[in-house]
């Protein structure tokens, strides 16, 4: 807070119930508590202090630029709540987009203002305030203040305070999500962005556990590349490493949410299956070994290089009664499936190949 910011608040009659909110907002910001709760003390605060009649604070999508309404208070909150605004529209995408503040006292004359939401919950936007929550010139989200309580215009008073509790608001998102980087590098691959092999491992200890508890199924698929040191041999590492990275992408673009795929080591990959039978695991297993099959990698680079896989799958508890049975199972089937003649499936307990056409 710079010293004009500061002599205008303290000028304003609200500046007691100020310094409060924002000793309020610092205590919870040192308070061990996760990123939503503390997101939902801040805006509190602001309701508190401002008394908008709704309120709602806005996150922003790294990748796409969209924002999702994830803090609300309104008499349509939970209409509200999960809704994604297109990157750049409406006032909200606009501070997003510019990373600068607006009061607008009457919206009907801002051709920024974007009425599809009024229309379609049957709500009267009349003014508004809204700033960016940025730290470090890099913004997270926006508040959004809708319609003061007292049926005034919200004010320059209304700006700074809200300003300075976005900034704080900034920082706990930046934090958080530093911390989240962090956590994420610790299970991760490094080459192939797919989780690393300590984690995947812990992982299935606990979906067996899950498993057993609800007697569901669990399966696991092993693969490694076929003849993979030819492609290091004759076009040296760098290219290998490049075409794992190919793969792990691959990998990614196949699997659901609720699965994990891991980079083993070397040119072994392994991919959880929570509540999957052996039927449904081995249908995933075809369709990877084909995409893997069928894919020009190196293709950018002219190198045009194919490569094939061979496939273990295994099920609990139909292959194994413990995790370590499981891991040993569809390890053991990825063998077979490669002394069977490489390039093709083979389930926990099979002595025959299914190489995608004999079925």
């Amino acid at each position: 807070m710079n010293d004009r910011t500061s002599r205008e608040l303290q000028s304003d009659p609200r500046h007691h119930a100020t310094m409060d909110t924002l000793m309020e907002i610092a205590r919870t910001l040192a308070s061990p508590r996760d990123i939503g709760e503390i997101l939902e003390q801040i805006m509190l605060q602001v309701s508190r202090l401002l008394n908008p009649k709704a309120w709602s604070l806005l996150l922003r999508d790294e990748e796409t630029g969209e924002l999702e309404f994830a803090v609300v208070v309104s008499e349509i909150a939970e209409k509200l709540k999960g809704v994604k605004v297109p990157r750049g529209h409406g006032v909200a995408g606009w501070v997003a987009e510019h990373g600068e503040a607006v009061i607008i006292p009457d919206v009907s004359r801002d051709e920024r203002f974007a009425m599809e939401i009024d229309k379609s919950f049957s709500f009267r936007t009349r003014s508004l305030a809204c700033v960016p929550l940025k730290c470090q010139n890099k913004v997270f989200g926006v508040i959004e203040l809708i319609n003061s309580l007292e049926e005034r215009e919200f004010n320059q008073f209304d700006m700074q305070v809200l300003t300075t509790i976005a900034d704080f608001a900034g920082i706990a998102i930046s934090n958080e999500r530093a911390i989240a980087r962090i956590k994420l590098m610790v299970i991760t691959d490094d080459l192939t962005g797919l989780f690393n092999a300590k984690y995947i491992f812990d992982q299935v200890a606990y979906e067996v556990e899950r498993a057993k508890r609800y007697s569901t199924q669990v399966s696991l698929v092993f693969f490694d590349l076929d003849r993979f040191k030819n492609v290091n041999d004759t076009h040296g590492h760098l290219v290998g490493s490049a075409l794992l990275a190919e793969v792990g992408a691959l990998v990614r673009t196949h699997i659901r949410s609720a699965d994990k795929g891991a980079r083993y080591g070397g040119d072994e990959f392994v991919v959880l299956l929570p509540q999957t039978d052996k039927g449904g695991a081995l249908s995933f297993a075809r369709k990877l070994h084909k995409a893997i099959e069928s894919e020009v990698f190196s293709a950018n680079s002219g190198m045009n290089l194919k490569i094939t896989g061979s496939f273990g799958v295994a099920t609990y508890p139909e292959d194994a009664t413990t995790s370590n049975e499981l891991v040993i199972a569809a390890d053991t089937a990825m063998y077979r499936a490669k002394e069977l003649g490489r390039n093709g499936v083979c389930v926990a307990g099979s002595d025959s190949i299914d190489d995608g056409f004999s079925r």
